[in-house]
């Protein structure tokens, strides 16, 4: 597994150290490399060789200083040397070289001065090797890593969704609303985007506007009443003496002018609306944005959401270019010097067949669709280049929008999804034109996407299209998680997962994934989906994926690691998600997209296996346990304290009581929730359990409290809430001694704060308690090791740990044999690290634990602590973080395949 970046850094600075006094070229230069390479985890050995022969461009044998095939060339020289001369020298060598061993990256230096030169991207940097540690991610590639920069949409979107949502208010203030109102806009759309695009002669709409109708807009309405009977009719049908105006348009076809409208009422106002849009150049829209635009403007709160329902490209491309494209363009790559396989590969272009069963209005069907089309244009050329004489471009365009399917709910957003595929078909065809110099255009329309109107998890795919048919399954299903489901969609999804128990607890997009799965079984077909992380983090990992891996031979072939899914939007909105690429086949070629910054770009790594935590580790699939599943002290919940009201006693209301019931201090203890322990806010609670009768009822404040409780609880539904004793919680745990573990934390930190509580304080049961814990559990569980099982094994609250007892605790691998020596080292570590914490009496643990305000000397304690943690499971440390988890997923299956084998066994007899 790759190095992460902060230990590459610090590999970086040791090397820029030992290497500050080199300066002759050929005395430690091979050493110089074999350390560089060593700074990334890398044996410099694996992949690159000194000293590679090769022939120069006037015939004289050279030789390549270091060389990695197909990646990177170095050359080095001595001190002070021009590096720019080096990169001349180094690019001389490549008429010698075969394609497949022309590098990526040439890199030269002089010991003291490093300069990469990215041949792919043309981009060049320069740095002193004393700065190295500052430029480490340059040479991801040699970690193991390649940074994946996708690009943002044009700005002009939102501002035509601004522009339709401002003609929507007027429109629906006069009283054209609904369906009309919907129809209405998306026929504006679309007639703006032709006006620009070459569908329409350019401008013709907007001079129509201009040269027929009043400046106050009072005759608008029913001209373009007409307009759309004109667009729907043939021109050999058209009355004769049509205004020639009007004449002038096309017919469009494709039913979007068939329905009759009521005529819209406009004024002066709504006019100029019309004309600032068509000032917009709508040739720069992305079809995509149509979906964003009927979804945003048709409701006052969503409009400040503008373009929150529509996919960005983006993230468009986060699930496509691994799904298919990448792999495309490789093998077009690989063809296009053969005119036989390039024609072959187009024939295979244009039988490919996309289907997205939560399409919306067509975000991923229109952006795939683009970028095939711009596949085979770079196909047409290369033909082109070829000799290949073409007399008639329609007769060479073999994709077209028919090879699309999708399913979408929402009646209105599956007719967008049509209309808005037309368009980029559209966008598409004036591409070929430019390029090949043929005007060429489909219209009238004639074929179209297949968009079915449906409840995706209520129909047979098959019926929409046959599965020995399709190539590809796309989309990202809603985003409606298991607490807010309605009760239809509940029962939708625990049907799906055939009743079995947990089914209750799984989010919607389950259902996507499990139809999707069921309808690739015995198939070539590849999948890939856009989830919130929820489905590979808690209690869902086993459910799902056990259905998926053992009932349909489901195995993951890439995986985004968890991301921040947002958009180029005002306010736009934002969920944690991950993408998981899956088929009914195994590949060998298997790839983590992960994220150092959850808001930033990807770093591509490539594995042996994706399990469902998307770990590169064995299948494994952990559910609840009731106890720990190795030799561990058992925790439990903090005290429930539901409808206690009266026995809560708040900062502020505390010194009112003990005034008032002075007596009433004895019976008062701090109370924590997870909020109070690692924000140190103080709260209190009256501890009824021990006191007398007498002197309960001699405190009549107190009894008030108490008297309040009662009411409170027979109120509720819960019947043995009614009949608990009002002078106590549900719970009643107050050990001597208890370590203190915050059910929710913030992922901004490096670890969940815990730590020790006595017995006067009581704990909620936002926390988990241990009773009687000692100091090496503390280290163990405060350890850096144990937090990486947190982060793939748990829930999450948004993005925040969600610690459970049952799911993370008891099936969390202690090691299996520490030795007296090693344990009393973490006790040592452990105790420090809260040494250091009391050297900051007045910061709270949110305050020592926070990713920018943590003091050096308590993260310097951690890493002792941590090291000593793990040396309690093997001789030496773990290098990183994926280590550590491989390490822990193997001991897990050692701990519990006995278990495994011996339920089997008892079930057999």
């Amino acid at each position: 597994m790759a190095l992460s970046w902060n230990e590459i850094k610090d590999r970086a600075l040791k090397f820029s150290i030992e290497w500050a006094e080199e300066s002759k070229e050929r005395a430690e230069k091979d050493s110089f490399w074999n350390d560089f390479f060593n700074v990334f985890g890398i044996s410099r050995r694996r992949v690159a060789t000194f000293e590679e022969p090769v022939k120069k461009l006037s015939g004289n044998q050279g030789f390549i200083d270091l060389f990695w095939k197909g990646t990177l060339l170095v050359e080095h020289k001595s001190k002070g040397k021009s590096l720019d001369k080096a990169f001349e020298q180094a690019t001389d060598y490549f008429p010698g070289l075969k394609e497949h061993e022309l590098p990526k990256y040439i890199l030269v230096s002089d010991f003291d001065k490093i300069k990469l030169f990215d041949l792919d991207e043309g981009t060049e940097h320069e740095f002193l090797v004393s700065e190295l540690y500052n430029n480490v991610k340059l040479f991801g590639f040699i970690a193991g890593y390649q940074k994946r920069i996708f690009q943002e949409e044009d700005p002009v979107n939102i501002k035509a969704a601004e522009l339709m949502g401002k003609l929507h208010d007027q429109l629906e203030a006069f009283g054209y609303e609904g369906h009309h109102l919907e129809v209405y806009l998306v026929r504006l759309l679309f007639i703006l985007f032709a006006d620009d695009t070459s569908i329409f002669e350019k401008d013709i709409f907007k001079e129509f506007l201009y040269q027929k109708t009043n400046e106050d807009g009072s005759d608008l309405g029913a001209l373009m009443a007409q307009f759309f009977q004109v667009l729907n009719t043939p021109k050999e049908k058209r009355f004769k003496n049509l205004d020639e105006h009007l004449n002038q348009f096309p017919y469009v076809n494709g039913k979007l002018f068939e329905e009759t409208l009521p005529i819209a009422s406009f004024n002066s106002k709504m006019r100029g609306i019309l004309f600032e849009a068509c000032a917009l150049d709508w040739g720069k829209i992305s079809p995509a944005i149509f979906g964003s635009l009927f979804q945003s403007v048709m409701n006052p709160e969503e409009r400040r959401n503008l373009g929150a329902h529509y996919t960005s490209e983006k993230n468009i491309f986060k699930l496509i270019k691994p799904l298919f494209l990448d792999e495309l363009r490789a093998e077009f790559e690989k063809v296009k010097s053969n005119s036989k396989k390039l024609k072959e590969f187009h024939y295979k272009l244009s039988k490919l067949k996309f289907l997205d069963p939560a399409c919306g209005s067509g975000n991923f069907l229109i952006i795939t669709y683009r970028e095939l089309r711009l596949l085979e244009i770079e196909v047409l050329r290369e033909l082109f280049k070829k000799g290949e004489q073409v007399l008639d471009v329609s007769s060479i365009l073999w994709l077209d929008v028919d090879q699309f399917y999708g399913i979408e709910y929402d009646e209105f957003a599956a007719k967008i999804a049509e209309v808005a595929m037309w368009l980029i078909d559209h966008q598409m065809n004036m591409l070929v034109s430019e390029e090949f110099g043929q005007y060429f255009a489909r219209l009238p329309l004639k074929k179209a996407a297949k968009i079915l109107h449906a409840d995706a998890l209520e129909v047979d795919w098959n019926e929409l299209v046959p599965k020995d048919q399709l190539s590809y399954i796309i989309g990202n299903p809603p985003f409606i998680g298991s607490n807010i489901m309605k009760k239809e969609q509940r029962n939708q999804i625990v049907k799906l997962f055939e009743n079995k128990s947990g089914g209750g607890t799984l989010d919607y997009v389950v259902g996507w994934y499990i139809l999707a799965s069921k309808y690739i079984l015995n198939t070539n077909i590849k999948a890939a989906f856009v989830s919130t992380n929820s489905i590979v983090q808690g209690e869902q990992t086993s459910l799902l994926w056990g259905l998926l891996q053992k009932k349909y031979g489901i195995v993951i072939h890439f995986a985004h690691r968890t991301f921040k899914w947002n958009n180029e939007a005002k306010g736009n909105a934002a969920v944690y998600c991950v993408i998981v690429g899956f088929a009914n086949y195994n590949t060998s070629n298997k790839v983590i997209f992960d994220y150092e910054d959850i808001k930033g770009d990807a770093q591509i790594l490539k594995v042996k296996n994706i399990n469902a935590y998307l770990v590169d580790s064995e299948n494994i699939l952990i559910g609840k346990n009731r106890k720990p599943i190795c030799d561990a002290p058992y925790i439990i919940k903090g005290n429930y304290y539901a409808k206690s009201k009266g026995l809560i006693v708040e900062e502020k209301d505390l010194p009112f009581l003990l005034e008032n019931e002075p007596k009433a201090k004895q019976w008062i203890k701090k109370l924590i929730g997870a909020s109070e322990f690692i924000n140190s806010k103080k709260r209190y609670c009256l501890w009824l359990i021990d006191c007398p009768p007498n002197e309960l009822r001699s405190m009549p404040f107190v009894m008030e409290r108490i008297n309040q409780v009662r009411l409170d609880r027979l109120k509720s539904t819960d019947k043995g809430m009614q009949h608990l004793t009002p002078t106590q919680f549900r719970e009643t745990n107050n050990p001597d001694r208890c370590l203190v573990i915050p059910v929710v934390s913030s992922e901004n930190r490096k670890y969940i704060p815990m730590g020790f509580i006595d017995k006067d304080t009581i704990s909620t049961n936002s926390n988990l308690i241990m009773p009687n814990a000692e100091m090496y559990h503390f280290g163990m569980l405060m350890s850096e090791i144990h937090m990486a099982w947190v982060k793939y094994t748990c829930g999450r609250l948004k993005s925040d740990f969600r610690y459970s007892k049952d799911l993370v605790y008891n099936n969390y691998p202690w090691p299996k044999e520490i030795s007296e020596k090693n344990k009393k080292k973490v006790e040592e570590k452990a105790q420090k690290v809260l040494d250091v914490r009391a050297e900051f009496p007045e910061s709270s643990l949110a305050d020592l634990y926070h990713q920018l305000s943590m003091p050096p000397k308590l993260a310097k304690a951690h890493q002792a602590l941590d090291k000593a943690v793990d040396l309690c499971y093997r001789p030496q440390a773990f290098i990183n973080e994926s280590t550590r988890v491989e390490f822990l997923f193997d001991l897990y299956n050692q701990y519990t395949a006995p278990l495994l084998t011996e339920k089997k066994t008892k079930k057999k007899k």
